[in-house]
């Protein structure tokens, strides 16, 4: 369906501003579950790894439901998956706080949150991108901040809650300022399609209903008729000829009219069945030539040396630099930092500055001077270097300042889809950036429970925020050698292979 052209302003602004407040209002727990971590490891007495699920399935299941999740949003709009995305994300929040052990709020948080999230985030993307078009960048960088800077506020939030009402209070009250999300989805109007009147929208429809599918408008019945009888032997062709044509000579000496109507009835109704039965074999074709050219094209992202060192450095960004948005509040507990020192939050610190990198990154992107593949690679040494460096710090303030340094570091999502692009091309985005979001989740999803789980065998943090470190600077190493000029330019010399070009025309075709 094609809609009117992005206004580029006007109601967009009112998208950009719901959007905010809707990320704001489904990822500030989520994000600031550190708060919450502390918690339940004296509530249900699990160890630091099983705790650590919860909080990582929350973010990392979104994340790998991507592909369900636009396709709700392809399907149903934005409005409506906005407003029962709400509810999942209040309730799922509501139901924590009668969690009797871990393993409800592995469902009840860790599930039903994260996929409303996901399905949040989707929504709010897509809606934005249709309203904005040469403003699209900004707009889609204001919302964004809008999950850090629910982390910043979130996280002071939940620890005042807890003090004055206990953790079951406080997910209630988070769950009840969630449902705000309804009122932030009602004002997401949709673009209205390119008008047209009501007896030329309807024969549109309907002609794209039958043969836009298939590529084939000429085909009449009787060559569909004469395609289906193909596929049947003869000897039945026979047998129903003559039958039909014993029954007719028959009825024909009792009823002549009715006999003839029943003969067109079912002359008509044949050839309907030989009309879909045609279209059905014509769906499969075209399914099953859209899947191998997915297929074909997937082979051809992972044959570029460059995609490849992206998809094990996100995967290994994620499983190393995730943790500790999640534990840092435990690695002040763990340093025996006093809270009377904890002037603000770590997680707090973390999601503020979060907010400000991705700003920042953003900007320096844009400038024609600075290759983003060497600014994201620069942004993955330096984390995993500041992850070393967490064993180290035994003090409020050395461990504020590298929850600020990880925080301004973890703002380069706001350059990934820009390195993703310059490394596969426009053309492939979607296709890339998607599989590449699913390995970012999975990584989310296994990052804390490993990092919990080195503490669990070793009683601290050391060997487990070294284990970290040497993910993020693993993945920044093997990104950087494959984005050597030396390396491009053995890529660029090397003739493109012939089956990817004609997969491409397939699909263009198509």
């Amino acid at each position: 369906m094609e809609f009117k052209k992005s206004p580029d302003g006007g109601w967009g602004w009112v998208i950009v501003l719901v959007s905010f407040f809707t990320q704001f209002l489904c990822y500030g727990s989520p994000l600031a579950v550190g708060v919450l971590y502390i918690e339940w490891l004296d509530a249900f007495g699990e160890g630091k790894g099983k705790t650590a699920w919860v909080g990582s399935l929350a973010s990392g299941v979104g994340l790998l439901a991507s592909p369900v999740c636009s396709l709700c949003v392809s399907c149903f709009g934005a409005r409506p998956v906005t407003i029962f995305s709400g509810f999942m994300v209040a309730g799922g929040l509501m139901l924590s706080s009668f969690a009797p052990n871990i393993y409800f709020l592995f469902i009840s948080y860790g599930i039903v949150v994260g996929l409303g999230c996901g399905l949040l985030y989707t929504a709010t993307v897509t809606i934005t991108c249709q309203y904005f078009d040469s403003h699209r960048g900004l707009a889609l960088g204001l919302i964004s901040t809008g999950s850090s800077v629910g982390l910043f506020i979130y996280a002071a939030l939940q620890r005042w809650l807890i003090e004055f009402y206990g953790l079951d209070g406080c997910l209630l009250i988070v769950g009840a300022l969630a449902l705000n999300i309804l009122a932030c989805g009602s004002l997401m109007r949709p673009l209205q399609p390119l008008d047209c009147s009501l007896t030329e929208k309807t024969a549109l429809e309907s002609a794209a209903d039958k043969y836009s599918i298939y590529s084939e408008k000429e085909k009449d019945l009787e060559e569909n008729t004469n395609i289906l009888g193909k596929s049947y032997s003869s000897e039945e062709t026979c047998k129903s000829t003559f039958a039909s044509g014993g029954r007719k000579q028959e009825s024909l000496l009792h009823k002549s009219p009715t006999t003839t109507a029943h003969a067109k009835e079912t002359e008509t109704y044949k050839k309907k069945v030989a009309e879909q039965t045609y279209f059905c074999k014509q769906l499969a074709k075209r399914k099953w030539q859209l899947y191998k050219n997915y297929c074909g094209e997937t082979v051809a992202l992972f044959k570029n040396k460059v995609f490849l060192a992206l998809f094990i450095a996100i995967f290994l960004f994620d499983i190393g630099g995730f943790p500790p948005s999640l534990l840092m509040e435990d690695v002040a507990r763990s340093s025996n930092v006093k809270e009377e020192e904890l002037i603000m939050p770590l997680i707090s610190i973390i999601g503020i500055m979060t907010a400000v990198g991705k700003l920042l990154l953003g900007i320096l992107a844009d400038f024609k001077w600075i290759n983003t593949l060497y600014l994201y690679v620069a942004t993955l040494i330096i984390m995993g270097l500041a992850l070393c460096a967490i064993p180290l710090a035994k003090s409020y303030v050395t461990l504020a300042i590298l929850s600020g340094v990880l925080g301004f570091l973890t703002g380069n999502w706001s350059i990934f889809p820009y390195v993703t692009t310059k490394t596969v091309g426009i053309e492939k985005l979607a296709h890339a950036y998607g599989i590449l979001m699913f390995f970012a989740g999975l990584g989310n999803s296994l990052g804390p429970p490993i990092v919990g789980w080195f503490y669990d065998w070793t009683q601290t943090y050391d060997i487990a925020f070294y284990f970290s470190g040497f993910c993020v600077l693993l993945g920044g190493f093997i990104l950087l050698l494959a984005a050597l000029p030396s390396w491009d330019t053995c890529s660029r010399l090397l003739p493109k292979p012939a089956p990817t070009t004609f997969l491409y025309k397939v699909t263009s075709n198509v």
